[in-house]
């Protein structure tokens, strides 16, 4: 059964991204602040930005960089990462984006394997930058830093070029940007998206996200993920919104930023929410000034949820994506409190979607487990130099198999279950992660909490939680946790292992690396 969005399809222009956000007249917002630095408070208009893209595409097209060539930014985000970003884009450039979290080795194997000429980065990362391109098989032949450093080339450095941007003729089917999969369970892949998967995304969404040029955005999620590059930084340009940027997730600093600027729309992911739903430090701060606020990168609780709308007086949403669908395929639309928030809403326009028996690909129907499968002009052309994952995550027919466990009602509202390949198998029954998680977040002394299979000392797989307790929490216990799931889920699905930890390990957008938990339950086995 194939599921089509409740929503009609819209038009998807045949144009490059760049065009698509700067190529029309910016009117009364010429003006206006596209990007605002949260922390400083400086900003640069959308004119401003027009230009410095112009000046950067220049810049780079004198070093030599032509249509296809690889531009790496390794960098948080400031209001100049669009700049640098677009310019990019504007020479005929491809974008890879490299976590500000990653270790020189790290940074090292992305170079290396999207063949990066040039390095973006700022002098509080250089030390890593210097290790990772100075590693064997990076051809990395320059490094910008961009608020200056001794024997670098600065962004004041570039803009200050009288040199002409190129003319260079970039097409829908182009590569644009080769974003890197968090690599929860394995190595990160170079996902490769085109400016038609870019640019038909934005216009999918735009009916689903409710923002004007009037709304203040909060980016604090990251530009280099594909949540923060598309449904902030990318669509707040095109809505000709003001993108206020965070350069990392601080609480106290979070909070000063949207009570002060008067934000109104707040991406997150929910590692987020809990602090904002048990946090006493939120009400010190006046945020009245919130309408809505929207979770995506991992399944969000409904009982959170509620709890963040209700401690904030404003709408929590959220929606589903992945790097791989450049990256939204599904959301719940603002005003729709109607729809559960459980769900991540229905398909967005352009969209299918089916679900699938993930051991016998079996189609399956409504209220029906299965993997669910995406096909669309947002999906991904491939990984980049990796032809097997490649036939492994897209069909002969184009569908995307997201991986992921999935149900759909009967309004064709889909809810996000857990991963197929993180299903807990305990006697024969399927334990979902997820779910024990949402569970263990609604305890009052639990502040943060993630699951995983281990084996017992009959070789059993069992869920194990690892548990970050809140500071009131210190005498929760492990007999406490396991009696408190025991008495709201059935009996297969119970914890059986508890152990309590300072911070549960997650990737920059919000999803547990259980990868990393994986290893600490080896080490101490």
């Amino acid at each position: 059964m194939i599921i089509r969005s409740t929503h009609p399809d819209v038009e998807i222009p045949e144009v490059s991204l760049n065009e698509y956000l700067f190529g029309g007249d910016f009117g009364d917002r010429v003006d206006a602040p596209a990007l605002l630095d949260g922390s400083s408070g400086a900003s640069i208009t959308f004119g401003q930005l027009a230009g410095m893209v112009e000046k950067v595409a220049a810049v780079l097209a004198e070093r030599g960089v032509g249509k296809g060539d690889v531009v790496a930014i390794f960098a948080p985000n400031t209001p100049y990462y669009a700049a640098v970003f677009h310019g990019i884009l504007r020479a005929g450039g491809v974008v890879t984006t490299i976590n500000s979290l990653y270790t020189p080795g790290e940074v090292a194997f992305q170079l290396r394997n999207s063949g990066a000429g040039i390095l973006f980065t700022i002098s509080l990362f250089l030390e890593r930058a210097e290790a990772a391109t100075a590693a064997e098989g990076v051809n990395v032949r320059e490094t910008i830093v961009l608020d200056g450093a001794p024997g670098h080339t600065s962004l004041p450095d570039l803009l200050a070029t009288t040199a002409e941007p190129p003319d260079v003729q970039v097409g829908p089917d182009d590569t644009a940007v080769l974003p890197y999969s968090s690599g929860t369970t394995a190595q990160a892949k170079g996902v490769i998206l085109t400016h038609r998967n870019l640019v038909a995304n934005l216009a999918q969404i735009e009916p689903f996200l409710g923002v004007t040029a009037e709304t203040k955005i909060l980016a604090v999620l990251p530009f280099f993920h594909i949540y923060g590059m598309t449904v902030m930084m990318n669509a707040g340009l095109r809505s000709r919104s003001t993108v206020v940027t965070m350069p990392k997730f601080d609480l106290a600093e979070f909070l000063r930023v949207i009570s002060e600027n008067g934000v109104e729309r707040v991406y997150i992911a929910p590692p987020v929410a809990v602090a904002l739903a048990k946090h006493p430090m939120v009400d010190n701060y006046d945020l009245s000034c919130i309408d809505t606020i929207f979770s995506g990168a991992a399944p969000l609780d409904a009982e959170l949820a509620h709890a963040v709308a209700k401690r904030l007086g404003c709408e929590v949403i959220q929606g589903y994506g992945m790097t791989e669908m450049s990256p939204v395929s599904h959301a719940i639309p603002p005003g729709r409190s109607d729809i559960d928030v459980n769900t991540v809403g229905p398909a967005i326009p352009n969209m299918e979607c089916k679900l699938v028996d993930p051991e016998t690909g079996e189609e399956l129907g409504v209220d029906e487990r299965g993997e669910l499968l995406c096909r669309g002009p947002n999906v991904m052309v491939g990984y980049l130099n990796d032809a097997e994952a490649t036939a492994a995550t897209l069909d002969d027919e184009g569908w995307l198999h997201t991986g992921d466990v999935a149900t759909v009602d009967a309004e064709g509202n889909f809810t996000i279950v857990d991963r197929v390949k993180e299903l807990i198998k305990y006697k024969g029954y399927q334990v979902p992660p997820a779910e024990l998680e949402a569970l263990l977040l609604t305890h009052g002394k639990i502040a943060d909490a993630a699951v995983i299979g281990v084996k017992d000392a009959e070789g059993e797989e069992v869920p194990k939680a690892f548990v970050v307790r809140q500071a009131a929490g210190e005498d929760l216990t492990a007999e406490d946790v396991m009696g408190f799931v025991a008495e709201r889920i059935a009996p297969h699905k119970k914890v059986r292992v508890v152990e309590f930890i300072d911070a549960i390990p997650k990737s920059a957008s919000g999803k547990i690396l259980r990868k990393d938990l994986r290893a600490r339950e080896a080490a101490t086995t």
